[in-house]
């Protein structure tokens, strides 16, 4: 079905001005113009709707009911309109995205606070996942887009470098290597340790990186998540090797972060998009503010090391 908005623009117009020439000037146009909108509606719908005289206009009993409808469709239209005008503006709609565990700790509160600030009528909705549930979020549509870590994903997705994370051990306040502010990773063979579990994929990243070095440490717990890791570490359970992010700052005050160094071992987090995707202008605003914080990021860690 067609349906003749202007038509029916026209027909409002008329009946609140209670005449045609009143509702010319209302819409804007010319007294032709309302004649013959009105005349063409009247004959989609094949009733009349107007009574008209050489002095008055008048409502037929047909168009007296269809007034407070066509009105409601008018209003309607309007406000769908305006909610898809600022939804291309980026002023409004729902972001749904996948994310590594971690990635919520310190790195993404920030980011939702600025972007709520500026957008505040968006809701977002985070999956956190293991980075290869991230991949099969994004690729499946499950979410718009994703922050896992670099590596083998399908060639229908694409990623773009966000930050380096680096491995860390956090230990106690009481712990013998506290009071370190770098320890070499063979210095840990002689403490109990909380290492990533093999089913956690930060592991298959530190066997390789550590070589022969990582068969000689005592992961005396195995966990998935390093929040688990951090949380047996404030109970002094042991030690634990954790990337950087999973720290949340001052959370846990009597915690130490201390840099693992011979070799540094650090692991890459991208920003995960299906390669055909085009996001939703909701989403390209919260995906360009993460990468531009990244951006930010990783300029002030390089100052950082330099320093050092």
């Amino acid at each position: 079905m067609k349906i003749d908005i202007l038509g029916i623009q026209a027909f409002v117009a008329i009946a609140d001005e209670g005449s045609f020439q009143a509702a010319a000037g209302a819409l804007n146009v010319t007294q032709t113009a309302i004649t013959q909108r009105l005349r063409k509606l009247e004959e989609f719908l094949g009733v009349a709707l107007v009574e008209r005289t050489t002095r008055s206009v008048a409502l037929t009993t047909i168009g007296r009911d269809f007034v407070p409808r066509a009105r409601r469709l008018l209003v309607e239209l309007a406000d769908s309109l305006l909610e898809i005008r600022e939804t291309g503006k980026a002023e409004r709609g729902d972001v749904s995205m996948a994310c590594v565990p971690t990635a919520g700790v310190q790195f993404l509160p920030r980011i939702m606070q600025a972007y709520s600030a500026k957008h505040p009528h968006n809701r977002i909705k985070i999956l956190d996942h293991s980075s290869s549930a991230v991949a099969h979020a994004v690729l499946h549509r499950e979410v718009e887009f994703g922050i896992g870590m670099a590596g083998a994903h399908s060639p229908e997705l694409t990623s773009v470098p966000l930050i380096e994370d680096e491995y860390v051990l956090v230990c106690h306040a009481s712990h013998p290597l506290a009071g370190r502010r770098r320890v070499a990773w063979r210095q840990l063979q002689a403490h109990p340790l909380i290492f990533a579990g093999q089913a956690s994929e930060n592991r298959p990243l530190l066997d390789v990186a550590l070589g022969a070095a990582a068969a000689s440490l005592q992961p005396f717990y195995e966990v998935q998540r390093s929040s688990t890791a951090v949380g047996l570490v404030a109970e002094r359970v042991a030690a634990a090797v954790v990337p950087r992010l999973a720290l949340q700052k001052g959370a846990y005050p009597a915690l130490k972060t201390i840099e693992l160094v011979e070799p540094r071992v650090s692991r890459t987090l991208v920003l995960m998009t299906r390669r055909t995707a085009r996001l939703s202008p909701a989403a390209q605003a919260l995906y360009d503010l993460i990468a531009a914080q990244a951006s930010h990021q990783s300029g002030q860690s390089g100052q950082s090391r330099q320093s050092r």
